[in-house]
């Protein structure tokens, strides 16, 4: 068994996929950073220096922790808001993230279309030509 198992884990397809996670990973690193530290800042620039994370629709007011007047403490109400600027950030880093993806792609599909318009080898001759050289050798002797 423990034969079968080194036999799989040492396939192709396999050590293909840990390394395809484990790339995929610092892709994202690579990416996220690119949205959070470079994009959203440019987007904030544009939209007048609006933080969407900020934004948020308040159905319940958060109340602080008291103390009434009979000495008996009031414990504190945490707010209750739908953050929908966290839903506006996002989508626009699935905007950002999807581009950055499809001009990954065109790079990588314009790369690999230089590769296959390469020359193809001259085809091997026929038969008939071989037979056709080896006569003619043979003429010239």
């Amino acid at each position: 068994m423990l034969k079968e198992f080194k036999k799989f884990i040492l396939t192709g397809n396999v050590l293909d996929l840990a390394i395809a996670v484990i790339l995929a990973g610092a892709v994202s690193l690579v990416v996220k950073g690119f949205v959070n530290d470079i994009m959203m800042p440019i987007v904030g620039h544009f939209t007048g220096g609006v933080d969407f994370a900020e934004m948020k629709y308040i159905l319940t007011e958060g109340v602080a922790e008291g103390v009434a007047a009979d000495g008996t403490v009031i414990p504190a109400i945490t707010e209750n808001a739908i953050m929908y600027g966290n839903w506006i950030n996002a989508i626009i880093n699935l905007v950002i993230v999807g581009f950055v993806l499809f001009m990954m792609v065109k790079a990588a599909n314009k790369a690999k279309k230089k590769k296959e318009e390469a020359p193809a080898a001259p085809p091997a001759p026929s038969k008939e030509e071989v037979l056709l050289g080896e006569i003619r050798d043979l003429l010239k002797k």
